[in-house]
């Protein structure tokens, strides 16, 4: 199935999710294995990505999830701390794609068979021809391509019998650390920003019609975090909103880069559950769990609907 296609740096994601097993982890002792035949099928990039991409040897920017500090503060399913286990995710423990399997197949019952999540995080719009000296112009009729195919394939995975459909909107784009490092991570990109507000305008038009699909608000929920003028409580516990916990001696570096002799080319936070970004784009575990504390009630009503 093409999916997706206007994406130069997409990577599609497939796996199945049971009951007992969100994160392809083991059972936790005393706990009774609950077999269900619900499914979860996800097609994603970074946030969503739960060990799908291959461990590269040497490791490289592309492979960084499966090298030290990432997965620093995993924790094992009999709930012993297991710290430098990397497990394939872009984070230091949890990203989004478990905590909603736990909340959908863990926290209740759900009636439909099977449930398909779609998810781009933004770096998909990083791709030549797009950015650069590219107008507004440029940019929003390349917003409205992929907001229109990623329509297209939410009408596909329907005919394919998927029973209902979750689609992630664009987080803001701007107040990642790799936007604001510029300005020493001190204020959102205002152009970043905006371009993810003009996708996700259409990409809420042409998902109004359809039945069984929810958008998850990503942007409204980092926001309330991260570009809050009041403080809500969520975004008091972060320290730093707009700096990464684990970042790169080199701006053009990466976090868990290693020179030839095996010397460490970043630095890492004390403190991640202080820190909302783990790198330049992805957020923390605690960062996930705020993020997805805020869209839970959303998210189930949409699935315990009949």
């Amino acid at each position: 199935m093409k999916l997706l296609t206007a994406f130069l740096v997409l990577v599609l994601l497939l796996f199945v999710l049971d009951a007992s097993r969100v994160e392809a982890r083991g059972t936790p002792a005393g706990h009774q294995k609950k077999w269900s035949n619900k499914s979860l099928f996800v097609f994603g990039d970074d946030f969503t990505d739960n060990g799908n991409l291959p461990l590269t040897d040497p490791v490289t920017e592309f492979s960084r999830q499966w090298a030290y500090p990432y997965g620093s503060s995993y924790v094992d399913a009999h709930g012993f701390p297991r710290p430098n286990t990397p497990s394939g995710r872009f984070s230091n423990y949890k990203i989004q794609s478990d905590f909603i399997g736990k909340c959908i197949f863990i926290n209740g019952p759900i009636f439909s068979n099977s449930i398909a999540l779609v998810a781009i995080s933004g770096n998909d719009y990083a791709s030549p021809g797009v950015t650069g000296r590219s107008s507004i112009n440029d940019i929003n009729a390349y917003i409205g391509k992929v907001t229109m195919e990623i329509s297209a394939n939410v009408d596909r995975l329907q005919k394919l019998g998927v029973k209902k459909v979750l689609v992630n909107n664009l987080h803001p784009v701007g107040c990642t650390p790799s936007k604001t490092q510029t300005n020493n991570y001190t204020e959102c990109d205002i152009f970043g920003n905006y371009g993810a507000s003009v996708h996700n305008n259409n990409m809420k038009q042409v998902m109004a019609t359809k039945k069984n699909v929810h958008i998850i608000d990503l942007y409204a929920a980092f926001t309330n975090i991260v570009n809050n003028a009041q403080g809500s409580e969520l975004s008091k516990q972060f320290k730093r909103k707009l700096s990464p916990c684990c970042e790169s001696l080199d701006s053009k570096g990466y976090c868990g880069q290693q020179s030839a002799s095996s010397e460490l080319l970043y630095n890492v936070c004390d403190k991640s559950n202080k820190f909302f970004y783990w790198d330049g784009m992805n957020p923390t575990h605690a960062g996930w769990e705020a993020v997805m504390k805020q869209l839970q009630k959303p998210l189930k009503d949409f699935i315990d609907q009949n």
